[in-house]
């Protein structure tokens, strides 16, 4: 479990056993009942992390809301939109084994998660991640009810495939965006599941040289 829900639960805990004390049980089931459902909430399942080369994995739980392609600095790219309602796990996975390139936050709106307008208008954490010559690149975005995002490394950071590297608080969307070349392995209405369900799969990109003229070189994918 996310230490947060000890945060939120222990202070109602205190408060619904003082209610019960001083007034009637009764007032103690409100307090109590939303203790438990902070503890629900910042659950932290472990997960089976998929070793396939190439391998993009959910950055979070929840449901296939978009698969198209963007321009991300004059370049056309896939992106795939995860919306996670609030009983959902809220922990974020690194997509990719790499290293943090980048790390940028950005104030804006708190639009409802599942409107197309919060990948560009809403609060939001972006991330770059290279890893095997790729560059991929995740957002936590706030939703209607999120007001917290959390992100832990810095840049220059190495991180595991599956890695958890944050969370954001209660309603909220994550964008995974990589090269157009990959192959998507999953559609809008899927399920996944954070560090566990695989995305897609990029190709390395590495530099072979010719045999040929001097100095050339072929890209192989």
């Amino acid at each position: 479990m996310v230490r947060d829900g000890y945060f939120y639960a222990v202070p109602l805990v205190a408060a619904g056993v003082l209610l019960g004390w001083l007034t009637s049980p009764a007032w103690a089931i409100a307090p109590l009942l939303l203790a438990f459902f902070f503890l629900w909430f910042f659950r932290d399942p472990e997960r089976a992390i998929p070793q396939e080369a190439g391998a993009v994995v959910s950055p979070g739980d929840g449901k296939v809301t978009d698969v198209s392609t963007v321009t991300l600095r004059n370049e056309q790219k896939t992106r795939i939109s995860i919306f996670l309602s609030v009983f959902d796990v809220h922990v974020n996975r690194s997509p990719i084994a790499g290293v943090v390139r980048d790390v940028r936050y950005q104030r804006g709106q708190f639009l409802n998660a599942m409107n197309k307008a919060s990948a560009e208008q809403n609060e939001q954490n972006i991330v770059t991640v290279e890893g095997d010559g790729q560059q991929v690149v995740f957002k936590q975005i706030a939703g209607l009810l999120a007001r917290r995002i959390v992100f832990h490394p810095k840049i220059g950071d190495r991180l595991e495939r599956g890695q958890r590297v944050g969370l954001i608080k209660f309603g909220s969307r994550v964008d995974v965006v990589f090269d157009v070349s990959a192959r998507v392995s999953v559609k809008v209405g899927d399920r996944v599941k954070g560090g566990a369900s695989v995305l897609a799969y990029v190709q390395p990109q590495r530099e072979l040289a010719v045999v040929g003229s001097p100095g050339s070189v072929e890209r192989a994918h």
